[in-house]
């Protein structure tokens, strides 16, 4: 059995991997910040008996993460998706707008967490079948892709994650794991809002679909849950 580990698994896109993944018979580690108040979550649980545990964790709080690593020291983990993210809550963050307590904070969660995360759970990824890292960014972290300007905070943040999981695939490539970035799309959730373009089963069913065909060559990609490449 394949075992998956999911960072913000509680709601949104999170919540559709852990729905999908222990749907097809894969062992889930569903991580997120609350779990008692995590209602669909545990509704998953009690469908998917066996097949899913849950897990307190803030990825914001690193020596959490650090704690967690030691508790699943004895687990393989053959795939790894850093998927917890925020998007400030002032969104018209544009030129003299810019809140740097937030732009501090999203850089840490979105841009530092998925690499704290690498770093803990390198042993029990490498040491699984397939050994993949696959982070969840956005096409707004795109230098390429940026035609609106603004949203400072938000933009600088996956950009910065963008360059740490290229970073990480060269430096692991001679363990042989992976490390790819995927952009969900415009996703009908409490993030991406209600006139998101997708659901969260149309992206993730795309995602797992990149996810499932990645070989070494793609390590350090970004693609999106269609399949294209992303240009950033």
């Amino acid at each position: 059995m394949k075992t998956v580990l999911i960072t913000g698994a509680n709601r949104g896109i999170g919540l559709e991997f852990v729905k999908q993944y222990a749907s097809d018979g894969w062992r889930v580690l569903a991580c997120c910040r609350n779990p008692v108040t995590a209602a669909a979550l545990n509704d998953l649980v009690v469908q998917h008996k066996g097949h899913i545990a849950v897990y307190s964790l803030d990825v914001a709080d690193f020596e959490k993460i650090e704690h967690l690593s030691q508790e699943l020291a004895d687990v393989t983990i053959d795939l790894l998706i850093n998927n917890a993210g925020i998007y400030p809550t002032s969104r018209s963050d544009g030129f003299g707008k810019t809140d740097y307590d937030a732009w501090t904070r999203a850089f840490h969660i979105n841009a530092m967490a998925p690499l704290k995360m690498a770093e803990s759970f390198i042993s029990q990824v490498t040491k699984s079948q397939l050994k993949t890292f696959v982070t969840i960014t956005s096409k707004m972290g795109s230098v390429a892709d940026n035609r609106g300007g603004s949203s400072y905070v938000y933009r600088s943040s996956k950009s910065a994650v963008n360059m740490v999981m290229k970073s990480l695939a060269i430096d692991l490539e001679s363990t042989g794991a992976i490390s790819v970035l995927l952009h969900p799309g415009w996703v009908i959730t409490d993030m991406g809002g209600p006139n998101g373009l997708i659901s969260t089963a149309q992206s993730v069913t795309g995602m797992r679909q990149v996810i499932s065909h990645l070989k070494m060559e793609n390590s350090g990609e970004f693609y999106a849950f269609d399949g294209q490449v992303v240009p950033w």
